[in-house]
């Protein structure tokens, strides 16, 4: 269950596989680096730095002179210490296009989040005094805008794509409605449980059946940072998640390994987050075009409810899962801007004539 189940226990055996692997790709100084965040920081982060770090070391071998043709695993100490700040303004401006060998396009916040390890990993370095300057410190990130236009989904467009799944009218193909038919329990079911508790896409597909307690009508779940934690849901989740229990996983034959999984692919694998994925923008482009609906925008669309209703921000940030409030405040603070306005008319000192 949750944390200790199968399926969580294989995914963290296959994320340190991969990490090692990326490991093995570094040079020692970006090693030292990776090896110092292992007991601080989840493994996940370090695949994504270890692959930054990577594109950062291909890039000073296919342009700067003085690494040009060098395998990656010979760059040292004495070769990172004479990167300057040129360098590295030159490396922003490859992050933000580059269109020859390995293509790729990047907005500022993209390229903010591709340096940052590459700046903490010469701030480790020059602490540990392994080089003698860090040139990351002399460059500026990009300028980024807080937005405040959060895409979420009003009450009407939160009941057409329930309704959308529901009767399946809205597919324009026979073999849309059929392929609806033979998804339809479970399709509703995530859909549901996620407009109505706000849980990730990656805590959807980790659910295993034992995670379901219909005697409380909760859900255990396993965080983003790997921390275990019970959500609650309402009737009607649970209403949906009996038909589909009952229902369409019950004619599933799932493969091996996947036996305990709570929500299948038709091919009786768990559902994977792709895959949740895709069906969420699936309905969402027939019910609400002219939005970007993804799953985060699911758990937006609950959040903002959840804080209309309650003005609890602390609440907010722990049903969501939110470790630092402040990642609440700063994603909510459009509607604190909407509770601003509704004291416009709260009070009115008006001025009277005195008769």
């Amino acid at each position: 269950m949750g944390k200790d189940s199968e399926f969580y226990k294989e995914k963290a055996k296959m994320q340190k596989i991969k990490l090692r692997e990326l490991i093995s790709q570094l040079p020692k100084p970006a090693v030292d680096f990776i090896h110092s965040k292992e007991q601080t920081t989840q493994t996940s982060t370090l695949i994504s730095y270890s692959y930054d770090l990577l594109t950062f070391f291909r890039f000073l071998i296919a342009s700067n002179p003085t690494i040009t043709g060098l395998d990656i695993q010979k760059i040292d100490y004495g070769l990172l210490d004479k990167i300057t700040p040129d360098d590295i303004e030159e490396y922003q401006r490859y992050l933000e296009l580059n269109v020859i060998g390995e293509q790729h396009e990047n907005g500022k916040k993209a390229i903010a989040r591709k340096m940052s390890p590459l700046r903490s990993m010469y701030k480790y370095l020059l602490t540990r005094e392994y080089i003698s300057k860090d040139p990351t410190q002399l460059v500026a990130l990009p300028k980024l805008k807080k937005d405040k236009n959060i895409v979420r989904m009003n009450n009407y467009e939160v009941q057409a794509i329930l309704k959308a799944i529901d009767d399946g009218n809205a597919f324009a193909s026979e073999r849309q409605r059929k392929y609806n038919q033979k998804t339809r329990g479970r399709d509703l079911a995530i859909l549901t449980l996620m407009l109505n508790t706000g849980i990730r896409v990656s805590e959807c597909n980790g659910l295993d059946l034992n995670d379901v307690d219909f005697n409380v009508n909760s859900l255990t779940i396993v965080r983003k940072g790997g921390g275990q934690d019970i959500i609650y849901f309402n009737d009607e989740v649970a209403e949906v998640l009996q038909n589909y229990i009952n229902g369409e996983r019950e004619y599933i034959k799932p493969i091996e390994g996947h036996e305990k999984a709570l929500f299948y692919s038709l091919q009786g694998h768990r559902i994977s987050v792709d895959a949740i994925e895709n069906l969420v923008k699936k309905y969402a482009k027939i019910v609400v075009p002219n939005k970007k609906i993804t799953p985060h925008k699911l758990r937006s669309t609950y959040g903002t409810a959840l804080y209309r209703e309650t003005g609890d921000i602390r609440l907010v940030a722990d049903v969501l899962g939110h470790e630092n409030i402040n990642t609440t405040i700063d994603y909510y603070a459009a509607i604190e801007d909407e509770h601003k306005l509704q004291a416009r008319n709260a009070v009115d000192f008006h001025r009277k004539d005195n008769k």
